[in-house]
């Protein structure tokens, strides 16, 4: 292996990992920066309600998931696409299934034991790992500098550099977005990173979220901009959060960074027709509280009924018409008023522009430095589609350092 085809990757996450592995089965000398005490503190916890790793829908369909759509993660994903990542994960011992949903899993629905089998064969393959090590930009010579916990510097000065340091959600497990402000300083075109996968802030009484917060609101659909989304969410103190929340997260957010506020309507009841739900209600006994004859007849959790009732402030539902109450059921307006904090987020858009990066990955004022991962400005659901962009970009990024250093070599002999 010689000194000089020596790369460094940036970033101990899917999309780094990824990179080195590649770099390494083609005769790189790698190293692995990250300034956390070990790799992949994010993918752990991206695994520990069942690492979905990928979706098993058509290529073709897959591919409308990501916003925006920029050529480089196009191809990227072709390259790697669903079936090699799932190839590469049974060979590393997690052979993996494909659930109800469509969504792809290891067998042993944990992110643990795959990331311990790779970490083994990246150590077999050479793989150095330089943990602690806090990238903090360039020198004056154009190496990498870092930072580590004793407040010493370390320099490096390698033939190609993969950045892969991810977005701004959940800092506490590496990825703090503090990597903008060194881009920036180096000219490099970067789009502000925002929430993403996320929660929001709705515009209730303070004491509804008190009084509810933690309740789930089970097999609802939310309606925002023409799409409709089945799926649960759960009411927060100040809003609401979960899946179905989350797959309207970017529209949602664009919303309200233009208008101030979003309306999403919340049907309680999908698999009801209106008409039905209304002949329901208008039988419901009249002795009964309306409470326990929403509970009884239109089978709603007394979440549900909370919600409902905070919506229509200021009407009186028990004197409402049983087809309007019914309309009202099945499209409860809630008012969005601004999205969660990034931390708390489940990932980050923004990030570096694609006309600042070619087609192999690498920046355009930065010859050598190529960029993957959440790093680069690109959005997309929870589902399998964060992680499978992840280890593509990753690919590709490695690709791209091989050929450059492969092309420079060739150059100069």
């Amino acid at each position: 292996m010689s000194d000089k085809n020596r790369v460094a990757v940036i970033g101990g996450g899917p999309a780094g990992l990824m990179a080195a592995e590649e770099l390494a089965g083609a005769g790189m000398a790698v190293t692995v920066y990250d300034r956390m005490a070990s790799a992949g503190r994010k993918f752990l916890l991206a695994g520990r309600g069942g690492l979905n790793l990928t979706h098993g829908e058509p290529l073709d369909r897959f591919l409308t998931r990501y916003r925006p759509a920029p050529p480089q993660i196009m191809a990227a994903i072709a390259a790697f696409p669903p079936e090699r990542l799932r190839a590469w994960c049974e060979a590393l011992g997690q052979p993996t299934f494909v659930g109800s949903s469509g969504r792809v899993f290891p067998k042993a629905m944990k992110a643990s034991p795959l990331l311990r089998s790779w970490l083994r064969r990246l150590q077999s393959q050479g793989v150095r790992f330089a943990l602690r090590h806090d990238w903090i930009g360039w020198n004056d010579t154009g190496g990498l500098e870092f930072m580590r916990p004793d407040g010493a510097t370390v320099a490096d000065q390698p033939e190609a550099t993969i950045l892969a340091l991810g977005g701004a959600s959940w800092p506490r497990l590496g990825s703090d977005g503090a990597w903008t402000e060194v881009l920036g300083r180096a000219g490099i075109a970067i789009a502000p990173l925002r929430p993403a996968n996320c929660g929001f802030r709705a515009d209730w009484p303070e004491a509804f979220g008190e009084r509810r917060a933690g309740a789930p609101l089970k097999r609802i659909a939310v309606t925002f901009g023409g799409r409709t989304v089945r799926g649960e969410a759960v009411i927060t103190r100040d809003g609401l959060e979960g899946g179905a929340i989350y797959a309207l997260s970017g529209p949602l957010r664009d919303a309200i960074a233009c208008h101030g506020a979003a309306a999403v309507a919340i049907d309680l009841r999908p698999d009801l027709a209106e008409a039905e739900l209304a002949g329901r209600v208008a039988n419901r006994n009249k002795k009964e509280t309306f409470s326990t004859s929403l509970r009884k007849h239109a089978k709603l959790s007394p979440p549900a009924i909370d919600l409902l009732r905070e919506s229509a402030a200021g009407l009186r539902l028990a004197d409402l018409p049983p087809l309007a109450l019914a309309r009202l059921v099945k499209a409860v307006p809630v008012r969005l008023i601004g999205a969660a904090p990034i931390v708390r987020a489940i990932s980050t858009a923004g990030g570096v522009a694609f006309y600042a990066i070619d087609q192999q990955m690498m920046l355009h004022d930065r010859s050598g430095v190529f960029v993957a991962g959440e790093m680069l400005d690109w959005d997309a659901p929870t589902g399998g589609y964060l992680l499978q962009a992840s280890f593509a970009t990753g690919f590709a990024a490695a690709r791209g350092a091989i050929d450059f250093i492969r092309d420079r070599a060739f150059v100069s002999s």
